[in-house]
């Protein structure tokens, strides 16, 4: 994998004031990613407690090794005291968590109170980063909120071409494209991904996902939508004003099976400001079907020369 600057995950994880007797907390949900951050904190010395968001997690073996505990998301109420009695000190917010909390089944308790108006315009407003606004409310009990990328900046997709393909002049055209798209619809929360083909945006990424995006992509092309030889390209970016500490794009194994699947030539991410989930078996993949992956200078428009 290439070894190209991350030198802002890295002055941000140096950063991070983790003194002798910290204790980490990973509130955990589906995907790599809470596997990824609890070994990360194990390996500097900081055995993670991990709260097990029930229904959510998908790599439950992984996870069970540590420290934890289960939570269901109608009991959120619960997770003040659940942290306070483990003496948490640092809390990452880690995985997809799909599923929202019924308002009527969430059991109230005094620390609730507080947070469920918050919790409740993040429901109206249908925010998908409904954690986020939780862990302003955490913030304000002295739990500090940390991103995923602090604690395991190796996570973090560093800047340049990442594989042994490289994007062609067209793939180029492709990735202006789908960047400008992405973050249009990132600066209407919609969603952090595109895809372009032939110089243009073709879908957009909306609630269900970039795996879902990638799955209309492919019935795209197999009605005859996109030409059969035409390339095209995956781009995902951080939305504008992006929560940093909650939900950063990814990419992993499953996005390049996706990607290829798709027909597409490639993906473009944000270096510094996305990540590349259990990367080496991911840029391996990408390698083997003979995509590109590359990190953009974050926050610019890429240039080729």
């Amino acid at each position: 994998m290439a070894t190209t600057s991350m030198t802002k995950a890295e002055t941000a994880a140096a950063g991070l004031d983790l003194p002798p007797g910290s204790r980490v907390g990973i509130i955990a949900g589906g995907g790599s990613l809470p596997v990824e951050v609890a070994a990360g904190s194990a390996e500097r010395g900081y055995p993670p407690f991990v709260i097990l968001m029930e229904g959510e997690v998908d790599r439950m073996a992984e996870l069970s090794r540590y420290e934890h505990e289960s939570l269901a998301l109608e009991g959120i109420g619960s997770l003040i005291p659940l942290l306070r009695r483990h003496r948490i000190t640092h809390l990452v917010l880690a995985g997809e968590i799909k599923r929202r909390p019924r308002l009527l089944a969430l059991r109230p308790s005094l620390s609730l109170l507080a947070v469920i108006p918050l919790v409740v315009m993040a429901l109206a407003r249908g925010d998908d980063g409904l954690l986020k606004v939780v862990a302003r409310g955490l913030e304000a009990r002295g739990i500090k909120v940390v991103g995923a990328h602090e604690i395991v900046p190796d996570l973090v997709a560093a800047e340049g071409v990442l594989t042994k393909a490289t994007p062609r002049k067209s793939d180029w055209r492709d990735i202006e494209a789908a960047l400008a798209a992405a973050k249009a619809i990132g600066a209407l929360d919609i969603g952090q991904a595109a895809i372009a083909v032939g110089g243009r945006a073709i879908a957009l990424e909306g609630i269900e996902g970039t795996a879902g995006l990638l799955d209309r992509a492919k019935l795209l092309r197999g009605h005859g939508r996109i030409a059969g030889k035409t390339r095209g390209v995956l781009v995902k970016c951080a939305k504008p004003g992006q929560e940093l500490r909650a939900d950063l794009p990814s990419i992993g194994p499953q996005t390049i099976e996706a990607v290829h699947a798709a027909g597409l030539a490639g993906i473009a991410v944000e270096a510094g400001r996305s990540l590349v989930l259990e990367g080496p078996e991911t840029i391996a993949r990408a390698n083997a079907l003979g995509l590109f992956v590359i990190g953009l200078p974050a926050a610019t428009e890429p240039h080729h020369g």
